[in-house]
């Protein structure tokens, strides 16, 4: 696997992530973990980190395509 094919498919997975953390803050689903409930605010805070990771990734995609 090249740079490039890892920083895009990275990208993806975050973006996964983000859209699926606010997913769950606006359809208020409840995530449970071995028994323990995430807090919504933890989804927040998720969004932007894993939003940020996202672009990263794609960034690191479009820069390095070697």
């Amino acid at each position: 696997m090249n740079r490039k094919t890892y920083c895009t498919l990275t990208g993806c997975i975050f973006l996964v992530v983000a859209l699926l953390h606010v997913a769950r803050i606006f359809s208020d689903w409840e995530a449970v973990i071995g028994g323990w409930t995430l807090p919504m605010w933890l989804s927040v805070v998720a969004v932007p980190v894993a939003g940020f990771l996202a672009y990263v990734g794609f960034a690191c995609a479009k820069d390095g395509a070697q």
